[in-house]
This record gives structure tokens, sequence and C-alpha cells, in this order.
């Protein structure tokens, strides 16, 4: 009980982050996902259903904050239960090599992103490439590189402790 506690305040914590802080640092129109970083943790150490339950609730939050009803919350449930799959066995192999975790933060990036370019298209009808290019691959190298500083960082706190 006092894990999923834990579980549900850090996703509170990593909610009010991206709609306080990490939502408005965009680079050409491209912001970093914290919370696809944390519904793909919680994926990796709880499983598919822990990583659909965490992605529902991270994107019903996110879709309250920011009037996208159903988008974020059918994106990132999705995006959890396909991680979900792939369970790691120890806490060791979600830190240990930051390339790794660009990588695996890069590829969980392009494919809610994907799923979002495709729900946003149909929804407006629109064909930009901009929108591509910015919301699909922009937005997936900054998730990819705070993956890799959220990597980094974690492996200096072990170090040091």
């Amino acid at each position: 009980m006092r894990r999923i506690a834990r579980i549900i305040g850090l996703g509170v914590v990593m909610v009010l982050l991206q709609w306080l802080l990490l939502g408005r640092l965009r680079m050409w129109g491209a912001f970093p996902d914290l919370t696809l970083l944390f519904v793909a943790w919680v994926a990796l150490r709880e499983g598919r259903l822990g990583g659909c339950v965490s992605g529902f609730l991270v994107g019903f939050a996110l879709d309250m904050l920011y009037g996208s009803w159903g988008v974020q919350m059918f994106a990132k449930a999705l995006v959890g239960f396909v991680v979900g799959f792939f369970g790691a066995t120890e806490r060791e192999a979600l830190f240990n090599v930051p390339r790794r975790a660009f990588l695996t933060a890069f590829v969980t990036a392009l494919l809610q992103n994907g799923i979002l370019l495709l729900l946003v298209a149909l929804q407006t009808g629109s064909r930009m490439l901009t929108l591509a290019t910015v919301l699909w691959l922009g937005c997936s190298v900054y998730t990819g590189v705070l993956g890799l500083f959220l990597s980094l960082f974690g492996i200096r706190i072990r170090i040091g402790s």
C-alpha cells in the first residue's frame, strides 16, 4: 500500500512539474514530456496493468489541465500498456546505461507522439509538415534528452550516497 501511495504521490508531482515548468520550456515549439517518462518508468517496474493505469490517470490529469479531453489519456494509457511488455527485473536495469535511457525515452516518445499526431490530424483535418516535425520528432528528441539527463542525475545520486 505504501508503494502505491508513493507512486501516486510521485505521479502528482510529475504532472505538476510538467504543467508548471516543462510545458513552458519550448524550443522551436517542442517541449519535453516528463509525465511520459514517469509512465514508462511505472510500466517497466509494475508491468502492463500498472503502466496502463498510470498512463490513464496521468493522461486524465493532463487532459483536465490542458482541455484536450481523452487525447493524452488514450495515448499515455496505450504507451503504458505497450512499454509494460518490457518489464525490468532489476532497478539497476533502468538507470545503468545513459545511452539506453536516451534510446528508451526517444522510442517511447516517438510512439506516444505518433499517436498524438494521428489523433490531432484526424481531429483537425490538418496535414501540416511542421506538425509532424515539431510534435513528432522535436518533442521526441527533447524527451530523449530529458531521459538522458535524468539517467545521469540518477547515477550521480546513487554514487554520491
